[in-house]
């Protein structure tokens, strides 16, 4: 059976692009054990992709939430165990 790990899926709203939020969020990411990505969907929205450790995971999104917390007017963030699937963390173009 393979290994379930932590996931965190949330789509981030607000004034979310164009400032650096993909960008600041790979930083961050650099500072946790975490596997994702995070990409601008098209109705202007940010979506973040995260497992890993459920500690390492949670510690990360709110680490983004606060650094980012200017442009965010809202999230909707869903949480769940299942298998690994990301290797590293990146921006999805």
């Amino acid at each position: 059976m393979e290994r379930q790990v932590f996931h965190v899926e949330a789509r981030f709203k607000g004034r979310v692009q164009g400032v650096g939020f993909r960008f600041q969020t790979l930083h961050v990411a650099r500072g946790y054990e975490v596997a994702g990505t995070v990409q601008n969907l098209p109705d202007g929205d940010v979506l973040l992709h995260a497992e890993g450790a459920e500690r390492e995971v949670s510690e990360f999104f709110d680490a983004v939430c606060c650094e980012m917390k200017a442009f965010i007017k809202d999230v909707e963030k869903k949480t769940f165990f299942a298998p690994a699937c990301a290797r590293g963390f990146r921006i999805i173009p």
